[in-house]
């Protein structure tokens, strides 16, 4: 959460600042701001999208950093944004996490005689690092971290130094190397027209950061030689390519990513590279959130039917506090779109403690998770922009089907070939799908103001409704709940009218006759049908008020062609509805606070 940018060089920052910013806006989008040295620090920032920023007249500089906020202490407004300045305006930082101790450090500052102005636990540092400062601005901003319980990516200006400094623990913070010039961010989008050259700075790194170069150290004081990264995927590649919007992008951006995340893998048989012996794993318990917690339920069914391993699944957010039960004949798997989720990467951390075997499913190459496992897989899904995840989702279902597939073949269990082949032609199903006439917006048309979804699965499907109620839930802002179909009758059955749409994952399996027998129960109950179902389904279309037709797969992938219109449902009613559906309210793309 929260977008973090700053520059070093020759040329003008501030332009520079709101470009990187407009990259980060998937991040937060509360308020913005930026700080630019020239001879003094001057900052500006505003409440609201980044636009508002934009409108003001730039100090003129070549040294800035610049933020963009999501809250998360005090409510968004100027006097919260960021940069926060220290009572002279000599120093300015932008932080992205938490701290955890700001009350405590808050009371130490004011008993001091400092006056904090915002509702901020950010602002603690800027008067922190000033409280140290005696000449060396690295040397006071190690001094004010080591009294920081908590997270950070921070960057700090001072106005008689020509560097910044920055410092991680628990927030993703990127340096991008370029000539005569250098950055910081906290994404790689907001510095890729610039170079594409980049370190990732670990968990408790400090950098001392100038035009002409930089240099790293632990929080100890220990210089540390960094290795510097070739980002392989360009510019155009986050750009919006004629779409509306980056959602409706990525969903459509489907069978080339799901053609990645096969490449390579699935031959005569398969191909996986993990540091562990397979055959000695007892259990698999996988750590997740949000979206990716939807793929980790598919993914137990993957596992559990195809490698015959007994599979948990956690909201990573418990996982910690639960106390847990595992050791070292387990794997952890741990699913994240960006690798920087928080709860996933402190569970993770947490899991590493027993002993246990881990493997990260992302899709951020060079993320904090994908270096922190044992093992990895790369989804290969490219940039995904829109807040709400739908390439990245399908990329982890169809990871987590492969895997199955691999701990089978290594188990000496016949491989499924129709499934593997099934696997080949899924980007073609997809794509087909994708490029028909459907009737999806005109349905969303019928439902935009409703007031409630309920979303019903069976099986493998389950989590499909779940996934589908999230989506409507994070861009359209209307209820909706998953649930197993058969669950209906535990309780969801009461709310259902003629006011109540129901949409139903009725597509060809064994449990096709008892969705049936769901959907007549909501039927006699006037409750309004909207089925997902294979071409020739008849009986599905008699009981059914809107039908949308998706191609048949085998039932162990359905979950990847199932999600599309879902996916376009949730999209068509937020468009319809006039809702900015790259940046709902309240959300962001990357949660990288507990």
């Amino acid at each position: 959460m929260c977008g973090i940018i700053g520059y070093i060089g020759s040329k003008e920052v501030a332009p520079i600042l709101i470009e990187g910013l407009k990259k980060l806006e998937y991040r937060g989008y509360d308020s913005a701001g930026l700080t630019v040295l020239n001879n003094s620090l001057t900052t500006i920032k505003k409440s609201g999208r980044i636009l508002e920023l934009e409108k003001q007249e730039y100090p003129e500089g070549t040294i800035g950093i610049a933020h963009t906020r999501w809250a998360t202490h005090g409510e968004p407004n100027e006097i919260n944004s960021h940069p926060h300045l220290n009572e002279n305006n000599s120093i300015s930082i932008v932080h992205n996490g938490i701290i955890e101790n700001h009350t405590a450090l808050k009371e130490l500052l004011e008993q001091e005689g400092y006056n904090l102005k915002s509702e901020t636990d950010s602002e603690i540092l800027a008067h922190l690092i000033s409280k140290f400062y005696t000449g060396d601005l690295e040397e006071a901003t190690i001094k004010a971290l080591g009294l920081i319980e908590g997270t950070y990516g921070l960057a700090v200006l001072h106005e008689d130094h020509e560097e910044i400094i920055a410092a991680r623990k628990g927030s993703p913070l990127i340096l991008g190397v370029g000539d005569g010039e250098n950055f910081i961010a906290s994404d790689v989008p907001a510095i890729l027209n610039h170079t594409k050259k980049v370190i990732y700075l670990n968990d408790n790194e400090v950098a001392r950061i100038t035009k002409d170069g930089y240099k790293v150290k632990n929080i100890n004081g220990t210089d540390i030689d960094k290795e510097i990264h070739e980002i392989k995927w360009s510019l155009e590649d986050i750009e919006k390519k004629g779409y509306k919007h980056f959602m409706l992008k990525e969903i459509f951006e489907q069978p080339g990513s799901l053609e990645n995340t096969i490449r390579g893998r699935i031959t005569e048989e398969i191909k996986l590279t993990l540091n562990f012996d397979t055959k000695k794993i007892k259990k698999i318990i996988i750590l997740a959130c949000g979206t990716s917690w939807h793929s980790a339920l598919i993914g137990k069914y993957l596992l559990e039917s195809l490698a015959k391993i007994p599979v948990e699944v956690d909201y990573a957010s418990e996982f910690r506090y639960r106390k847990p039960i595992i050791n070292d004949s387990d794997l952890v798997i741990a699913i994240s779109q960006s690798g920087e989720t928080a709860d996933t990467l402190a569970a993770l951390r947490e899991s590493k403690e027993y002993g246990t075997k881990t493997l990260g499913i992302v899709n951020v190459v060079g993320s904090t998770i994908s270096r922190e496992v044992g093992s990895g897989m790369y989804i290969h899904a490219g940039p995904e922009i829109g807040v709400a995840s739908t390439k990245a989702f399908t990329g982890q279902v169809l990871s987590l089907a492969i895997l199955s597939l691999y701990l089978r073949q290594e188990k000496g269990l016949p491989l499924k070939r129709e499934l593997i082949e099934e696997i080949k032609v899924l980007p073609k199903k997809i794509s087909e799908f994708l490029d028909s006439e459907n009737n999806i917006r005109e349905i969303a048309k019928e439902f935009k103001d409703s007031k409630n979804f309920l979303y019903l699965g069976r099986g493998i499907n389950f989590p499909v409704a779940l996934e589908g109620a999230l989506k409507l839930k994070e861009i359209s802002y209307i209820h909706a709940e998953g649930y197993p179909a058969a669950e209906m009758k535990h309780g969801p059955i009461a709310l259902i009218d003629e006011d109540m749409p129901v949409v139903f994952l009725a597509t060809k399996s064994d449990l096709s006759k008892k969705i049936m027998s769901n959907m007549q129960e909501v039927k006699s109950r006037k409750g309004k049908i909207i089925a997902i179902k294979n071409d020739n389904d008849y009986e599905v279309k008699k009981l059914a008020d809107y039908t949308i037709k998706v191609p048949e797969t085998i039932n162990e992938l359905s979950p990847i062609i199932n999600v599309l219109p879902l996916q376009l449902l949730a999209y068509h009613i937020a468009d319809l509805k006039g809702i900015d559906v790259d940046r709902p309210r309240n959300l962001a793309k990357s949660v990288t606070v507990e």
